[in-house]
């Protein structure tokens, strides 16, 4: 890229993290140092404000960068991950909003331990709640290796170690200095952001086309080199049996994983009542649905007029689709308009990236925190101990996801993103679900339900290609890959539902019913909740 794109791009890079930093400090000036302040922003934050910041927080480098790159280089088999990731939401709209406002009051473990034993609850939920978390992180931290590298170069490995360090590095500034009032207000900026661009973008792909979508699809099958399989089921997923189980198991993890989500939950605290948790869903869903038809405008777009060879010379998961397509939109990149074109892209997405970043570390670090470090003490800790402990916990969880995303920073995306989801719906869906809806429920189906899900879906994505075994893998040299498929969903959700049956079968405590009728008057009516 030219010096001028650098420079540009530099500039609105600074600009966005300027604007952020100052939230941030103003936040942090105007702090009671409370744990409902740093968890839950006090809860005074509007359903609109929320139903903004919750799509801001949903809609990531995986969505943006991953999903595009994966429609232009795949077409319709690309198209999963966007319709998997809206449909999830329904499941959230319906069964978990409303429930887990009421019944919890920061973080997944609450609503599970309102009935049970605090401290196995805790320490389990806390646990999944972090590795769900450090997963999802890895993504945000390769999509944003990914951008700069191509701002500074194209495959410039120092731009894309010293960019993941400084984007870890800005996450815990964020999440220890203004916790989640400075996240919200970072989230609703960036969603403004982001879906101000991908409109303007493609108005742009639909007018080079003059509003021929039959023609921007036909245009995007013929560059592709596949010709009509482009626009049909089954150039990714279609090849024999095992790509084709993949497929269903990739569409169980992005349909049943948003429930399960830390950082999703957690939002749901960020408003005064059930109600308002609800109408925030509704206007995240206005919000995500319209931006998810986008990204096949999109994708399509860049595989018609960039072309998925270029997309794939330029970084071979497909994460720079939507930044090179921008700088053919503008004029090419000897262009002015390329140029601001491109560089205006290149800084949203790292806007997007920052956003989520921040959530996502907020919701781990208050698991370390509210949940293991309280229930492993002897005692319970005192509320400003706890927040100290979290802000801990994010330079921790900070370092860690830096050095995972290093490691993987040459998968695609939304691919990483759909492993978080396959853990999230392993471990997280299947007691929050026992826990709500099922009086017999136990302690031991509890921690059973979770660990049940969460090792054999960390355990199978180790043993699986994504990690050894092809020129893909994390580790290509090596080959200790003993199950086929690439997403684990399809096994471990359904072992996280069967342990979490089998432990409360086996389980000697008998349930506590009076507890389940209250849980249940509380979840359905907000009566005596946070």
């Amino acid at each position: 890229m030219t010096a001028d794109h650098q420079t540009l791009a530099l500039v609105l890079f600074s600009a966005f993290v300027a604007v952020t930093l100052g939230i941030t400090t103003w936040v942090s000036r105007n702090r009671h140092g409370s744990a409902e302040e740093f968890y839950a922003g006090g809860r005074l934050f509007s359903p609109m404000e929320n139903g903004f910041a919750i799509a801001g927080d949903y809609m990531s480098a995986a969505s943006f960068l991953g999903i595009s790159g994966l429609i232009a280089l795949f077409g319709y088999d690309g198209l999963l991950y966007s319709v998997g990731f809206l449909v999830a939401w329904l499941v959230v709209l319906f069964l978990v909003a409303e429930l887990v406002r009421n019944c919890g009051r920061f973080t997944l473990a609450d609503v599970v331990a309102a009935r049970m034993s605090e401290r196995p609850v805790r320490i389990a939920a806390g646990t999944s709640s972090v590795t769900v978390s450090v997963l999802y992180l890895v993504a945000q931290m390769v999509g944003a290796g990914t951008l700069v590298a191509l701002l500074l170069g194209g495959e410039s490995e120092a731009a894309q170690t010293w960019t993941v360090i400084g984007v870890g590095a800005l996450m815990v500034v964020y999440v220890s200095l203004g916790g989640m009032r400075a996240t919200t207000w970072i989230q609703i900026v960036k969603a403004v952001l982001l879906m101000g661009g991908a409109i303007a973008l493609t108005v742009l792909v639909l007018v080079r086309f003059h509003g021929d979508f039959d023609q921007l699809l036909r245009t995007a099958a013929a560059r592709s080199g596949h010709g009509d399989a482009f626009l049909a089921p089954g150039l990714r997923y279609g090849g024999d049996w095992i790509a084709r189980v993949d497929f269903i198991s990739l569409g169980l993890a992005l349909v049943l994983g948003t429930a399960g989500l830390p950082h999703i939950l957690s939002r749901f605290y960020t408003v005064p009542t059930a109600r308002a948790a609800r109408r925030s869903v509704v206007w995240s869903i206005g919000l995500i649905g319209g931006f998810y038809l986008m990204t096949i405008v999109l994708g399509f777009g860049a595989a018609a007029i960039v072309g998925p060879e270029a997309v794939r010379g330029s970084n071979a998961a497909g994460n720079t689709a939507v930044p090179l397509l921008a700088l053919d939109l503008g004029g090419g990149a000897d262009s002015t308009g390329g140029t601001v074109l491109f560089a205006i892209v290149a800084a949203i997405a790292f806007a997007t990236i920052l956003a989520v970043v921040a959530g996502i570390t907020l919701a781990s670090s208050a698991s370390v925190a509210h949940d293991l470090y309280a229930s492993l003490r002897r005692r319970r800790s005192k509320p400003h101990s706890e927040v100290a402990v979290a802000r801990t916990a994010a330079v921790g969880i900070g370092v860690v996801a830096i050095a995972l995303g290093l490691l993987a920073k040459d998968l695609n995306v939304a691919f990483l993103v759909g492993l978080a989801f396959a853990v999230a719906a392993s471990a997280n869906l299947p007691v929050l679900l026992y826990s709500l809806f099922w009086r017999g429920f136990t302690t031991r189906g509890a921690v059973w339900s979770v660990y049940g899900g969460l090792i054999p879906s960390v355990v199978l994505v180790l043993l699986s290609p994504v990690v050894s075994g092809s020129a893909d893998s994390l580790f290509p040299g090596v080959d200790f890959q003993y199950f086929p498929l690439q997403n684990p969903g399809l096994v471990s959700i359904p072992l996280g539902f069967l342990a979490g049956w089998l432990g409360t079968v086996t389980s000697a405590e008998p349930p506590d019913e009076a507890k389940h009728a209250e849980t249940e008057v509380r979840s359905l009516t907000g009566a005596g909740a946070v």
